[in-house]
């Protein structure tokens, strides 16, 4: 079993104005019905409200905690504003406590400043890179992640992904600078069952070892093989090499280079 070094982190409490609670659902869509298996349970935790656009431009803040935030793989930045609002943002490595960081047009190409990536460098590493114009980063935000601007080609900016995908982004969409906190984090072993529940994660059993009325790989005399030509989910759907993408997806035009497959 291993485990993250915090050391780095403040020892305070979150922010209180921050934080809000989020019931639970245990994998149940609106429905009640399961539509994510193997959740469910798991230690409380509370929501920290995370600034992911940048909502105020041109105004610089200082980074005054970086903390640990349970609902994710990456740790937040509590950063203070000269108006004293508090944000918090994602922690980009070697972020540290005293720095000033901006979100702005013109801000210079430093870890933790926000600007639009037609503004940002060749070869320079971005993260919480914005999809739509304005509505916020929702790409790369995951801990250790980072995405490389290789090219600016009119009103697009080239991205190689984390995934190792190459795809067309509007210039015009913002992206912080530097790589997610927390690079270690695949490196942690879990190390025993407990500690798996205490996630929110509930066990997970082999097709095989199943009935036939739960698996279409279960039944049989003894340990038997699943009995097909190929492997199937819990619902009858092929489970081998299957694409799931759409074949006619409207975003395949920005996508200039596939992932590389495994």
């Amino acid at each position: 079993m291993s485990r993250v070094d915090f050391s780095a982190l403040t020892k305070k409490k979150p922010e209180k104005k921050l934080l809000m609670t989020l019931k639970k659902r245990a994998g149940r869509g609106a429905w009640g019905r399961i539509t994510v298996r193997h959740r469910g349970g798991g230690v409380k935790r509370l929501y920290r409200i995370v600034d992911f656009s940048g909502k105020k431009i041109n105004t610089p803040a200082k980074v005054i905690a970086l903390e640990y935030d349970p609902n994710r793989t990456a740790f937040l930045a509590l950063v203070q504003y000269p108006d004293n609002d508090k944000q918090y943002i994602l922690a980009p490595q070697d972020l540290k406590i005293g720095d000033e960081i901006i979100c702005s047009e013109s801000a210079p190409i430093s870890v933790g400043n926000r600007t639009k990536l037609k503004n940002i460098p060749v070869g320079t590493m971005v993260h919480n890179i914005e999809l739509e114009i304005g509505k916020g980063g929702i790409l790369v935000r995951g801990a250790g992640a980072a995405a490389q601007v290789l090219a600016q080609e009119g009103k697009y900016a080239n991205l190689k992904m984390p995934s190792g995908e190459i795809r067309k982004i509007n210039s015009e969409c913002f992206a912080s600078i530097g790589i997610v906190s927390n690079p270690e984090h695949r490196f942690v072993i879990i190390g025993k069952a407990g500690r798996s529940r205490l996630k929110g994660r509930r066990p997970t059993v082999r097709g095989s070892a199943m009935g036939p009325r739960d698996h279409p790989h279960g039944g049989g005399e003894g340990r038997a093989p699943i009995g097909l030509k190929y492997p199937k989910t819990p619902w009858g759907k092929h489970a081998l090499g299957v694409k799931t993408r759409k074949k006619k997806k409207w975003t395949d035009k920005f996508i200039i280079q596939r992932r590389k497959k495994k």
